[in-house]
């Protein structure tokens, strides 16, 4: 490993039985797939994962925090992928009754899902992991989890905050 890092932030959105998925087109990371609104972190950001997140659901979709209820970081994920660090930072929040989300996603084709029907979509390889801990165990707790995955391995650990 040689100590090169790659930030990234995400949030799904639930409204009512769906989660709000992206189908990402043209990422320079994710090849074609299904996420959370998101992408990297700018340099002013490095210690601020929630002002990442909150800048990318700004320009991808047109909210603001004040769209959002329970708005919170659930999840960070650690990967090691080629000669990099990936740091996935996973926020999961509600939308707020009312509130409309920009449909012209310049970053793909935004689709509400059934909760049940979300492990369905080819998703990148951690938030697939992500995603499915969240939907078996996450949605009905209000704990923060680490996660650390490679090729062979998934460990998820709950640290208790909340």
């Amino acid at each position: 490993m040689n100590g090169k890092l790659r930030n990234m932030a995400t949030i799904y959105i639930k409204s009512k039985d769906k989660i709000l998925l992206l189908d990402r087109i043209g990422s320079r990371v994710v090849k074609r797939s299904w996420c959370g609104v998101g992408g990297h972190f700018k340099a002013k950001e490095i210690n601020d994962a929630k002002a990442a997140v909150l800048r990318e659901m700004k320009e991808e979709i047109g909210l603001n925090e004040r769209d959002l209820e329970h708005f919170n970081l659930r999840y960070i994920a650690l990967r090691p992928v080629k000669n990099e660090l990936r740091i996935n930072y996973y926020f999961f929040a509600d939308l707020k009754d009312g509130v409309k989300i920009n449909q012209n996603c310049n970053e793909g084709v935004l689709e509400w899902v059934d909760i049940d029907k979300v492990n369905d979509r080819k998703m990148p390889y951690t938030a697939q992991i992500v995603m499915k801990h969240y939907l078996e165990t996450g949605i009905h707790t209000e704990e923060f989890y680490s996660v650390t995955v490679d090729d062979h391995n998934v460990n998820i650990i709950s640290l208790g905050l909340s």
